[in-house]
């Protein structure tokens, strides 16, 4: 073993085979990151590119900022749009002639496409990077905003929904972003902070979604006045999609000139020809704690999208002709995850305790949705606003959670390829849910339907505390094989 002071190098074509190496470097390459980071100074770090020594510039720059602020704006415009119908159903329903199941499928769609387009997509995040897969999400995104304009008409639903399925297909270059931009652009400490403002653009545009549709959209006898505000509603949409277009084609850059860390320093020495993306899947389908994670993940965020989906139905139920008080419950279910989601961000960049604040993070989110349940029947909508927020504050503060624990433990696979595993769960149970959730509301009432979500939280925190316990046992082998190496040198 090398002097004290010398920084190990890691060539990855030496370890990518072999687990037991891979584990140790991972362990120094990530201390080192950390121990070297300093977010207001340049660096120089020594690394081995094919045999020879070479210095290279670590640096932070104050764009790194614009361009996550700008990511997160277009995912607000796309989520926005997932909620849009879901949220006045009863209203979608009328102005098309068409059931409840089928407004439903319009926040499904993005779901269903997820599914199968996210490994493509993926490899083509690691290919090409990130600048060509923000041109491609927020032109599908606008392309789907303009066909929606020209959909106002009772006989086009078809029309509708060929412009959701355009956006749901924009919203899979979108999802596995975030972590990828944090880990190329932001200092080993921000790294998770950068995350959550990336996510935090998301469930914004899931509130706003909630939100607005409501107040543009009232529910008016008229079909022609409906069309009209209809109409506004989708060229408002329009508007931004196509301002946030020509914003990236301008502005957005693929990466720094200069890393920020030094683990961004080593990938940038892996060339293409060493890599393979079909290999980074397999390794990470071996990786049972991830797996634990990819199945937990897809738990809770799935509960999430049935609760979005069908948060109409289940308030009109219960309170008639509150549409308005509908979307407002679920703006304050987004608005306090996102203040969950900056917390839990700021912590872990604190405190790097990423399986214990999950785990914890999970159980609050089921004892969350198990006195939502209960209370929602009541008749009171001010306790049904206290207990969603309380709800959002750890369900949807949970996503950046799960993105950041996905890259703690896959690490040196590429972000992006953890991030669409994790998603792609997500879509699939979220399916699941929100159908199972919508005909067991129809078939037994709300309060069965949301004992149904409950049920899976409570397994998901099972299997959550299982995977915490199996991440300590193995720290606890990697530091005794660490330790044991370094009294044999």
């Amino acid at each position: 073993m090398s002097g004290e002071n010398e920084k190990p190098s890691l060539v990855y074509g030496e370890i990518k085979d072999n687990p037991n190496v891979l584990d140790l470097e991972k362990i120094t390459i990530m201390k080192s990151a950390v121990d070297s980071e300093d977010v207001r100074m340049e660096h120089k770090i020594r690394l081995n590119q094919n045999g020879d020594d070479t210095n290279q510039t670590i640096k932070l720059y104050k764009r790194r900022w614009f361009i996550v602020l700008l990511f997160s704006s277009y995912s607000l415009c796309n989520s926005f749009q997932w909620i849009q119908y879901g949220i006045i159903n009863n209203i979608f329903m009328r102005f098309y002639g068409v059931e409840s199941f089928t407004i439903d499928w319009m926040s499904m769609i993005y779901m269903l496409t997820y599914i199968p387009f996210i490994f493509p997509v993926t490899w083509l995040l690691d290919k090409k990077g990130l600048r060509v897969i923000a041109l491609v999400a927020t032109a599908m995104n606008c392309a789907g905003t303009w066909i929606k304009v020209t959909s106002v008409r009772p006989n086009l639903f078809a029309v509708t929904m060929l412009g959701q399925f355009c956006c749901s297909l924009a919203q899979v270059f979108i999802l596995g972003m975030p972590s990828k931009i944090a880990s190329v652009w932001f200092g080993s400490e921000e790294v998770s902070t950068a995350c959550s403002i990336g996510v935090f653009g998301n469930q914004l545009g899931i509130a706003i979604g909630f939100l607005v549709p409501p107040i543009l959209v009232p529910n008016v006898e008229d079909m022609d006045q409906l069309a009209y505000h209809i109409s506004i509603m989708f060229y408002i949409t329009a508007g931004v999609a196509t301002l946030l277009f020509l914003l990236v084609v301008m502005v957005f850059q693929e990466r720094p000139e200069l890393p920020p860390t030094q683990a961004q320093a080593t990938a940038r020495c892996i060339s293409p020809e060493q890599y393979s993306y079909t290999a980074s899947i397999l390794r990470l389908l071996r990786n049972k704690p991830f797996l634990l994670l990819i199945l937990t993940y897809g738990l809770n965020v799935g509960c999430f999208y049935a609760v979005g989906t069908l948060l109409n139905r289940m308030i009109i139920e219960h309170y008639p002709g509150e549409e308005l008080n509908a979307g407002r419950i679920g703006l304050t279910i987004i608005i306090a995850g996102m203040v969950g989601s900056l917390i839990c961000g700021i912590w872990l960049d604190r405190t790097k305790t990423y399986k214990q604040t999950t785990l914890t993070v999970y159980i609050m989110s089921f004892v969350g949705m198990l006195v939502y349940a209960f209370t929602l029947s009541l008749g009171h909508l001010w306790v049904v606003f206290l207990t969603a927020g309380a709800l959002g504050f750890f369900m949807t503060g949970y996503l950046p959670l799960g993105f950041e624990f996905g890259v703690e433990l896959t690490y040196p696979e590429c972000e992006g390829t953890s991030s669409g595993l994790l998603n792609c769960s997500a879509q699939v149970f979220g399916i699941m849910f929100t159908i199972c959730q919508g005909k067991i509301i129809d078939n037994y009432g709300t309060l069965a339907g949301n004992i149904f979500l409950c049920v899976f939280l409570f397994i998901g925190s099972v299997l959550t505390g299982k995977d915490l316990f199996l991440m300590l046992l193995c720290n606890s082998l990697n530091t005794s094989i660490l330790t044991t190496g370094e009294h044999q040198d």
